[in-house]
């Protein structure tokens, strides 16, 4: 549940994009604070590595408006994509109360998805959480790339790959061009601020 500071009349809701490297995280968080930049309070924060991908996180809140008299803040990271800085992507999914699956569209790709979705239920569980109890949106990255040249999985491979079983909305977009980028963001919030409403009564 999202941290509640009582003095300051605040709520505090982490969501966390998670996915493969290079599967367009970051990407989708350039594409919120560019198009919310007017109503963003606070600079985002990017940690890169030598190859120019996210280390920790990006950390970008922004305020929706109030709940119970609660305002209520929304706070977006990131987590590295590659392997070798899982317990970076552990850590930062400490006290998540939402989360956004990128997975990436391309053929060579479907491994990695399958694997860090795996990844995802393990690192949740170290954190006593249930991926079926959690708000989770699935979105299905780099449609852009259709049309050239590029073997892409169809939406129905993807479902098949990584919805199966949970059963959560998906969209198909592209972070790079923006397509379902503020949708993926707006449903994983309202799922999320369900989910906490529920916890409160």
């Amino acid at each position: 549940m999202g941290f509640i500071n009582v003095k300051k009349k605040e709520v505090q809701i982490k969501i966390v994009y998670y996915g493969p490297g290079r599967g367009g995280k970051t990407t989708n968080l350039d594409y919120i604070n560019k198009k919310y930049k007017q109503r963003i309070k606070t600079e985002m924060v990017s940690i890169k590595t030598h190859g120019d991908r996210t280390l920790f996180f990006d950390f970008l809140p922004v305020d929706i408006g109030k709940i119970h008299g609660f305002d209520i803040k929304i706070q977006l990271y990131t987590v590295p994509g590659q392997v070798k800085y899982n317990a970076t992507r552990k850590l930062v999914l400490k006290g998540v109360d939402g989360i956004v699956f990128v997975a990436d569209l391309q053929k060579e790709r479907r491994d990695s998805n399958l694997k860090s979705l795996e990844q995802m239920k393990e690192n949740l569980l170290t954190h006593n959480k249930d991926v079926f109890k959690i708000p989770l949106v699935l979105q299905y990255n780099k449609i852009d790339l259709k049309g050239q040249g590029i073997p892409l999985l169809t939406v129905e491979e993807m479902e098949q790959d990584l919805n199966q079983e949970l059963k959560v909305p998906f969209f198909v977009g592209s972070a790079l061009a923006g397509d379902n980028v503020v949708e993926t963001l707006k449903k994983i919030i309202s799922m999320t601020l369900i989910s906490f409403r529920k916890e409160l009564q």
